[in-house]
């Protein structure tokens, strides 16, 4: 691997981990197009390779602030991962059988489709409300520690 290529992929580790910690995002919205574009990568390859980046616990220091402050549900952490283990199974037995064609325009489609969600069809709050500085666990205020 050249130093270019190690570069670009510094570049690309460093902005989806800094998205991923200010927003939630990064691999599939960040990381897959810029595999294909940049690197050249076919869309089953980005997509293998941003899999293989979520098993390895490459957001732990972005988790562990999120969790200091109270704001991670560990229930719904377990009941999600629990599903998304066996989604990604038959997702990625989906995709492999499919044309690399019908992944790419699959995967461009699911982007179109949240971006003008996001864009144009955002509930509105119907009351003021201060959800955005409180914490999904009902249990847990920010600042305080979880038991454990």
């Amino acid at each position: 691997m050249d130093p270019q290529t190690i570069i670009i992929l510094l570049l690309l580790g460093l902005a989806a981990g800094t998205l991923s910690g200010m927003v939630g995002i990064g691999g599939g919205i960040l990381l897959v197009p810029a595999l294909v574009y940049f690197l050249g990568f076919s869309q089953k390859m980005a997509q293998g390779t941003s899999l293989g980046i979520l098993l390895l616990p490459v957001g732990l220091l972005g988790v562990l602030q999120f969790y200091k402050q109270g704001y991670i549900d560990m229930r719904v952490v377990l009941i999600i991962s629990l599903a998304f283990f066996f989604g990604s199974y038959f997702g990625s037995k989906i995709a492999l059988s499919l044309p690399q064609e019908t992944v790419k325009k699959v995967f461009a489609i699911i982007m179109i489709l949240v971006a003008v969600k996001m864009l144009f069809f955002e509930k509105k709050p119907s009351a003021p409300s201060n959800t955005a500085a409180t914490p999904v666990s009902t249990n847990m205020q920010p600042g305080n520690k979880h038991p454990g």
